[in-house]
């Protein structure tokens, strides 16, 4: 049926674009408001302190679109799945985005942007998160970026820190070792089977107060820049009572990481990016470098040192006939050395903010988070982001895509095996909508099913 499901997405994709080329080029003129008909050939707009490539020029379209001044944009978060339970809250953004005589007006996302996450859900994961972001701040080559978190999940789940986590889920019915296993199980019915004293054995607590800030330097005319920071996280990880795998491998040494810790880390990378809009892009390509490096002579618990590579890619499918469908991929991999606690493993820093994997909402959607865990961990994604239909309601602006996806990734314990061992890979798919409001704000729905599972997903911003 996954199949089927994936094959039907992409169909329903095609007739959806093929409706766009006749249906969004005319609500587009007809529903824009003339205040947000802004030709930039009639304004005047002031030189820029220093070069930036047209590579980095918002699209005619984006421009029409990209709202002047200062405006809130908001969403409940709303979330329901058989870890965290229901969950409710709300993630606003505030934008800054200047006037259109400003020359950084068409090479900018927004001027300054404040993010706000409160969120709560019935099984008691709470999280509250501020974030700063300001590119070119002060009219410099220079940007900031600074994130304030506090959060605690009795919900997370652990399978293991190594490749054999990628094994298939296995119970005796009714706890009875007596009869034959079920093998490669549905994750449901493998929570199920776990009762008694098993009751939370996947499972464990986390408790974390976390600030990261970081700043980014510009470079060849703004299409590549070169970063560092600092990241000071405390980190308290508890067990479930009863039997735990958690605290098990923490008692044999297979872990490091139960209990609670303070994580000291210093942050470097370099970034390569042509996109052409930051969090909406219509074409160009992503590429960073970064390191972590965590030192006990810093204040940190742990020596660790953790490197990770990605590049995401966007093309516009025939643009002379869609209107907007895009094709956009993205490339991974992180490697951990060293002693690093175990939830550090699944927890890979990028300019642009951690990607937890593998699994979720950002990796590999049909499987839970963090439902596979290795030092070196290896994942791509494919979306078809098929624009529909688009139009203005009380001065805000909606457009709307459908979105086929796609992701595969795995686990390994060293680079040997990623070389070999090729079967470690993991796969889902699904469908997706994603509603853009204002340019600036994604709404995104994602679908996906797994071998062993099957998600609903409601965030803010793209997966990538």
């Amino acid at each position: 049926m996954k199949n089927h499901l994936f094959h039907f997405a992409w169909i329903v994709c095609f007739v959806l674009s093929m409706l766009s080329f006749q249906v969004v080029g005319q609500v587009h003129t007809d529903s824009i408001p003339p205040q947000l008909n802004l030709d930039s050939s009639r304004v005047e707009i002031s030189a820029l302190p220093f070069g930036i490539s047209d590579v980095k020029k918002l699209s005619e379209e984006d421009l029409q679109n990209k709202k002047e001044g200062t405006y809130v944009t908001g969403a409940p978060e709303l979330s329901s799945d058989p870890l965290n339970g229901f969950g409710y809250g709300v993630e606003g953004e505030i934008y800054f985005n200047g006037k259109k005589s400003d020359p950084f007006f068409a090479y900018t996302p927004y001027r300054r942007k404040i993010d706000i996450t409160l969120f709560n859900t019935t099984k008691s994961q709470r999280e509250i998160k501020i974030g700063l972001d300001i590119p070119y701040i002060f009219n410099s080559k220079w940007r900031l970026r600074m994130e304030g978190a506090y959060e605690v999940n009795p919900n997370l789940v652990y399978f293991g820190a190594t490749q054999k986590s990628l094994n298939g889920l296995t119970y005796y019915p009714n706890g009875d070792s007596s009869q034959a296993p079920v093998t490669d199980a549905s994750y449901k019915n493998y929570i199920n089977s776990l009762t008694g004293a098993n009751q939370h054995y996947n499972q464990y607590i986390k408790q974390e107060a976390i600030l990261n800030i970081s700043a980014e330097r510009s470079i060849l005319d703004s299409k590549a820049r070169v970063l560092g920071g600092i990241e000071v996280a405390d980190v308290n990880i508890k067990t479930f009572s009863g039997n735990s795998l958690a605290r098990n491998d923490q008692n044999s040494g297979k872990i490091l990481g139960v209990g609670n810790n303070l994580i000291t880390i210093l942050q470097a990378g370099f970034v390569y990016d042509t996109r052409d809009l930051e969090t909406d892009p219509n074409k160009g390509i992503f590429a960073e470098a970064t390191n972590e490096l965590s030192l006990k002579a810093l204040g940190s618990a742990f020596n660790f040192n953790k490197t990770f590579v990605q590049a995401k890619f966007y093309q516009p499918i025939l643009p002379s006939v869609f209107k907007k469908v895009i094709f956009a991929s993205r490339l991974g991999m992180g490697y951990t050395a060293g002693g690093a606690p175990f939830y550090e493993f699944q927890d890979q820093w990028s300019s642009e903010g951690s990607i937890e994997g593998l699994g979720g909402g950002n990796t590999i959607r049909g499987y839970k988070q963090s439902r596979f865990l290795g030092r070196v961990m290896n994942f791509a994604n494919f979306e078809l982001r098929c624009r529909f239909f688009q139009t203005t309601i009380a001065k805000q602006h909606f457009a709307f895509s459908a979105v086929p996806l796609f992701d595969i990734g795995g686990v390994w314990d060293n680079f040997k095996n990623f070389a070999t061992e090729f079967q470690n890979y993991r796969y889902s798919e699904g469908m997706g909508l994603r509603i853009a409001w204002n340019v600036n704000t994604i709404l995104r729905f994602d679908y996906a099913v797994s071998q062993e599972d099957a998600q609903f997903f409601f965030n803010l911003g793209h997966a990538f």
